[in-house]
């Protein structure tokens, strides 16, 4: 696992975090995706370069624009990261279910 701290740093931000989920659909330009949020395009730009640079968006060139889409394998990388973590909350949700059912059950 090679996950740069950049990373969480990068989708920590709800700008950020709402530009994935725009690209994940489908990919856009710059443009396009400054459409979406009331932030001047330089600051949305400024969003996209840095998920870029933490390889969270591939950037391809298409003609004057570059189309910026969602870097897949980065988010599988992330994904595999976290679900030992997953795992881990799945079972202590579940022993605390069978607490509270033991404690209903007993009319505690």
């Amino acid at each position: 696992m090679n996950l740069r701290r950049d990373v969480f740093q990068a989708i920590a931000d709800p700008t950020r975090r709402a530009i994935l989920t725009l690209v994940a659909a489908d990919a856009m330009t710059a443009g396009q995706i400054a459409e979406h949020f009331d932030s001047a395009r330089p600051t949305v730009s400024k969003h996209l370069q840095i998920l870029a640079e933490c390889e969270l968006l591939t950037a391809t060139p298409t003609g004057r624009e570059i189309r910026y889409s969602l870097h897949v394998d980065k988010m599988q990388e992330i994904d595999s990261w976290l679900s030992p973590f997953r795992s881990l909350w799945q079972t202590r949700f579940q022993q605390l279910d069978d607490v509270l059912s033991t404690m209903k059950r007993r009319g505690k």
